[in-house]
């Protein structure tokens, strides 16, 4: 396994860099799970802020806290798991230029569920309309997830969203937690619902429904499932994404604890899955997390969470990541 895959890419020339709001916005609590998005000649990002820190217990673990290995700190006074989203712009050198907390207060009800807000959320713009892609769950009192369309614009003073979208899924409507799906960025409407075997959904916005129009035989040799995680990019004669997976685990008293790990993954244009790299890490912490991933100017740009407390985007070029891919 890679454990540090940004370390690579910096001594290959690429660069990483922290993405920030500043901290009178968020009280000093997490950011994570950016999502890169080329928007003609402009670079956008969503940064999550989830209104926690989390404290996790790295190397041997050898210094739990009092409830475990992994804990998830709320303010005091709202121990509810809230994301709000800024929609940020970036100069070429990867600094943030502007940034605007995603106003939402027009389309929010009053949530049933602890986990609160747009979850995750992948840029995209299909039909000249700018979406925010990610799950919800606080609609339903069991946590019920579905993938939603947040349909934003840009104002003069900020960002507003003006359309949300429910999207079920297809196939089994009894579904409890669809997320993650990974949005085709070249063909509006269109998901890679799971990898290995690939399923390709495409959804349609006025039913609110989703359907399979392809499905592969393809299983990739791995032990995990492979999640979803950034957007499908174009790539040689097909299609690249970076998965994730979950290696979830409680210890003697209950305590759970995982590992997440992340991998290449590319389909000719026929979505015949035909590359999956080896399993690799960030910036070596158990807990990372990736939902964007571009093509600019001939590199790609990679964003991706730390420990749900930090967001940063990566730099690297397409031949780092071709040697990676092909290494055994």
């Amino acid at each position: 396994m890679e454990i540090n895959f940004v370390k690579r890419v910096v001594a290959a020339g690429g660069e990483i860099k922290p993405l920030l709001v500043p901290a009178e916005h968020t009280d000093g609590t997490g950011l994570c799970n950016p999502s890169v998005y080329i928007d003609g000649d402009r670079i956008l990002v969503n940064l999550r802020h989830v209104q926690y820190n989390l404290y996790h217990s790295e190397g041997k673990q050898e210094f739990h806290s009092r409830w475990g290995p992994l804990v998830y700190m709320h303010p005091e006074n709202d121990m509810k798991l809230r994301t709000i989203n800024y929609l940020c712009e970036l100069d070429e050198n990867l600094d943030i230029l502007k940034g605007s907390r995603v106003n939402t207060s027009v389309l929010d009800v009053t949530p049933v569920w602890d986990f609160i807000g747009l979850e995750d959320a992948r840029v995209v713009r299909w039909d000249d309309k700018l979406f925010l892609i990610g799950v919800r769950r606080d609609t339903k009192d069991n946590g019920e997830g579905r993938m939603e369309f947040s349909e934003v614009v840009e104002v003069i003073d900020g960002v507003e969203e003006v359309k949300r979208t429910r999207i079920e899924p297809p196939n089994d409507p009894n579904s409890y937690c669809e997320k993650n799906w990974m949005p085709v960025i070249d063909q509006p409407y269109h998901f890679v619902k799971w990898t290995s075997p690939t399923e390709i959904v495409k959804v349609d916005l006025e039913t609110k429904s989703s359907k399979t129009v392809k499905i592969g035989n393809i299983q990739a040799q791995v032990p995990r499932d492979l999640r979803g995680g950034s957007q499908v990019i174009p790539w040689k004669d097909g299609y690249i994404a970076i998965t994730h997976e979950v290696d979830l685990w409680f210890n003697e008293v209950g305590n759970k604890d995982s590992q997440y790990y992340h991998r290449f993954v590319v389909w000719d244009k026929d979505w015949n899955l035909i590359k999956v790299s080896r399993e690799f890490k960030f910036m070596t912490a158990r807990i990372e997390f990736t939902c964007g991933l571009a093509e600019y100017k001939g590199d790609i740009l990679i964003t991706f969470g730390f420990q749900d407390n930090a967001a940063y985007i990566l730099k690297t070029s397409k031949q780092v990541i071709e040697e990676f891919i092909d290494e055994k």
